[in-house]
C-alpha cells in the first residue's frame, strides 16, 4: 500500500480541524434553538458561507468534473442550474419562509395549514430526500479514501466519514455545523481554483485545451499534446456538441440513429433544468438554514450572497473536465484506482509529479482536502435535517408532544446517531452510480414535492390542506417510484425484464429518468384543482398568516411560531 504523503497530511488536516471546530462549537450549543436553528442569530457572510459549504457537495467538486470529462458540454446544465436555483429562492421563498419563524419545513407546513397531519406527511419526504442525497455523499467519502489509501475498501470511506459527521452533529446540532460548514466552504474554494491555476500554467489554458475537442483537425491537438482517447471515451463531434452522451443514453439503448435521438435528448434537458432549479428550491436540509438567520431581510441578503459564492466556485469543476479529457483518458476506463471520471479532481494534479517533482503530491492533497470538506460539509446539513424532521417534528411534536426542550436536544442526539448509521448502509449501495446522477434525481424528488408545496403555500391565500397534501403526495411519490425503477433496470440482476422493456420504450426511460417535467406540473395543477373543490377548508385565520409571510419586518407582524409552541409545552398546553 503506497500512500501519498501529502495527499494524506491535508486530508487529516481537514478532518482534524473538522473535529476541532465540532467540539469547539458543542460548547456553546445550549438551548434547543442551539441545535435545531443556532440561536437565530447567524449573520449574512456566515450563513452564506455555510450554506454555500453545504450546497457545494460532492457532486459539485467531484461530480461536475467527471460528467463534464465522460458526458461533454450538456453536463453543465448542472453547475447552471445549482446556481440559478438560487434565483427562485431570492424572489419567492427565502424572505416569508424565515418570517414565519420554525424549526423545520414541517413545522412550516402545520403552521400554514393548522394540521397535525399534514406535518406527517411533509416528515416522510424529508426523510426520503435527505437520505436520497446522503448516498452521492457516501459515494464520494468511499472513492476519497479508496483513492489516499490504495487498496482499502470502498466501505472504509463511508463509515470514516460517516463517523466523523455523525459525531459532530449529536455533539453540537445546527451551531457546530454553521462554523464547520463556513469553514468548508473556503477550503473548498481554495482547492479547486489553486491547483487550476497551476495546470493551466503548465498546460495552457482554458481555451487551448477546448481547441484539442473541436473538429478543427490534427493540428489543434498537436497544439496541446493531447493523449490519445480509449474506446470507451465519446468522440469530439459528440463530446463538444449538444445533446450528447448524457442526454442521449435513452435512444441509443434503443438504436435509434441520432435525428430520432434528438426529440429524447431535449425533453430530458428540459427535464433536468426544470428538477435542478425548482429542486434547489425544495431541498429540506437547504431551506431550513433561512431559519438561522436574524429576520426575512438576512434571508435574502444571505441568498443573494450564495448564488455569487458558488457561481464564482462553479467557474472552475468544468476545466478539470476538459484537462482529464485530454491529460488522464485512461479515466474513461476506470483506471488508475479511483472510480472513472469521478475521480479527475484527484488524480490530474498528479500528471504534474513527474515534471515538477513535489508540486503535483502538493496539490493532488489540496484537492483530496476539498473533496472532505465536500461531502463532509453536505453529509453534516443533510444530518441535520434528517435528524431534526426525527426529534422535532416526529418525536417532539407527535409522540411527545409535550416534551420539553432538554428531551429533544437529548433526541436529537440519539437520531443523529440512527441516522449516520442508516446512511453509512445507504453508501454501500451506490459505489457503481455516477455521483451527480444520484444528486439529480434528488433534486428531481424536491421538486416534485417540495417546491410546488412551499410555492403555492406561500404566494396563493387559497391553497387548503388537503390541496396541497394531494398535489406533494403524488407528485413526490411517482417522481421516486419512477426514479426507482430506472436505478433497478441498471443495477439490479434480476430487474432484466423491466431493463429489456426500458430499451425499446426510450420515451418512457427519458421520462422515468428525469420525471420533473410532468410530476412538477401535475402536482401543481392537483393542488390547484383540490384546493378549489375544498375551499371551505382554507384556514379562517389567512388573512394574518399571510401578513406574517410577506410584510415587512418594522411593522411588527413577524412570529417565532416554535418560541409560542415551546411555552405552550413548558406550561402544559397544547
Amino acid at each position: 500500500m503506497k500512500i501519498d504523503f501529502w495527499v494524506l497530511a491535508f486530508s487529516a488536516v481537514t478532518v482534524v480541524v473538522t473535529i476541532a471546530l465540532g467540539f469547539w462549537s458543542a460548547k456553546r450549543s445550549k438551548t434547543a434553538g442551539d441545535f435545531f436553528v443556532a440561536g437565530r442569530a447567524v449573520s449574512v457572510g456566515w450563513n452564506a458561507s455555510a450554506i454555500s459549504g453545504e450546497y457545494l457537495s460532492a457532486a459539485s467538486f467531484m461530480g461536475v468534473a467527471g460528467m463534464v470529462m465522460s458526458s461533454g458540454y450538456d453536463a453543465l446544465w448542472y453547475p447552471v442550474c445549482y446556481a440559478c436555483g438560487y434565483l427562485f429562492l431570492l424572489l419567492f421563498i427565502a424572505g416569508p419562509l424565515r418570517r414565519f419563524g420554525a424549526y423545520t419545513i414541517p413545522d412550516f407546513a402545520e403552521g400554514r395549514f393548522d394540521s397535525p397531519l399534514f406535518r406527517k406527511i411533509a416528515v416522510v419526504f424529508v426523510l426520503f430526500i435527505g437520505f436520497f442525497y446522503t448516498m452521492p455523499q457516501m459515494k464520494g467519502a468511499g472513492t476519497t479514501l479508496a483513492y489516499i489509501f490504495p487498496g482499502l475498501p470502498y466501505g472504509a470511506g463511508v463509515v470514516l466519514v460517516g463517523a466523523v459527521i455523525t459525531l459532530n452533529v449529536a455533539l453540537g446540532g445546527m451551531k457546530a455545523v454553521t462554523l464547520v460548514q463556513a469553514f468548508q466552504y473556503w477550503a473548498k474554494m481554495f482547492a479547486i481554483s489553486v491547483p487550476v491555476f497551476v495546470l493551466m500554467s503548465v498546460f495552457g489554458h482554458y481555451g487551448r485545451q477546448l481547441e484539442a475537442n473541436a473538429p478543427a483537425g490534427p493540428a489543434a491537438v498537436e497544439a496541446v499534446a493531447r493523449e490519445p482517447l480509449p474506446e470507451r471515451a465519446p468522440a469530439d463531434e459528440v463530446w463538444i456538441a449538444p445533446f450528447g452522451p448524457l442526454t442521449t443514453k435513452a435512444a441509443k439503448a434503443a438504436g435509434l440513429p441520432p435525428e430520432q435521438s434528438r426529440p429524447y435528448a431535449l425533453l430530458y434537458t428540459y427535464s433536468l433544468i426544470i428538477a435542478l432549479v425548482c429542486g434547489t428550491a425544495g431541498l429540506p436540509h437547504i431551506l431550513v438554514r433561512f431559519y438561522t438567520n436574524p429576520d426575512g431581510v438576512a434571508a435574502k441578503r444571505t441568498t443573494m450572497w450564495v448564488m455569487i459564492l458558488i457561481g464564482v466556485f462553479y467557474l472552475f469543476p468544468p476545466v478539470f473536465g476538459v484537462l482529464g479529457r485530454n491529460r488522464m483518458p485512461e479515466l474513461y476506463n476506470g483506471l488508475s484506482g479511483v472510480q472513472g471520471t469521478d475521480g479527475v479532481v484527484l488524480k490530474l494534479p498528479l500528471i504534474l509529479a513527474e515534471q515538477h517533482g513535489i508540486v503535483g503530491s502538493v496539490l493532488s492533497g489540496i484537492t483530496c482536502a476539498g473533496a472532505f470538506a465536500a461531502f463532509m460539509s453536505t453529509f453534516s446539513g443533510l444530518l441535520v435535517s434528517i435528524t431534526g424532521a426525527l426529534a422535532h417534528d416526529i418525536y417532539g411534536r407527535m409522540l411527545r408532544p409535550r416534551s420539553g426542550p432538554r428531551e429533544r436536544m437529548r433526541m436529537f442526539q440519539y437520531c443523529a446517531v440512527l441516522c449516520g448509521g442508516c446512511a453509512i448502509l445507504l453508501g454501500f449501495l451506490v459505489e457503481t452510480f455516477e455521483i451527480n446522477k444520484l444528486v439529480g434525481w434528488a433534486f428531481a424528488i424536491a421538486a416534485t414535492s417540495y417546491f410546488p408545496l412551499l410555492f403555492l403555500s406561500t404566494w396563493w391565500r387559497n391553497i387548503t390542506m388537503q390541496g396541497a397534501a394531494c398535489g406533494m403526495l403524488v407528485g413526490g411519490t411517482l417522481s421516486l417510484a419512477a426514479i426507482a425503477s430506472t436505478m433497478l433496470a441498471d443495477q439490479a440482476p434480476w430487474a432484466g425484464g423491466l431493463a429489456a422493456w426500458y430499451r425499446t420504450h426510450p420515451l418512457a426511460r427519458t421520462l422515468a429518468e428525469q420525471p420533473a417535467i410532468w410530476a412538477l406540473p401535475l402536482a401543481i395543477l392537483l393542488m390547484l384543482a383540490v384546493s378549489r373543490l375544498t375551499r371551505r377548508d382554507v384556514p379562517a385565520d389567512i388573512r394574518m398568516k399571510m401578513l406574517v409571510l410577506h410584510a415587512p419586518e418594522a411593522l411588527g407582524l413577524k412570529q417565532e411560531y416554535i418560541e409560542e409552541h415551546v411555552s405552550n409545552a413548558g406550561t402544559g398546553s397544547t
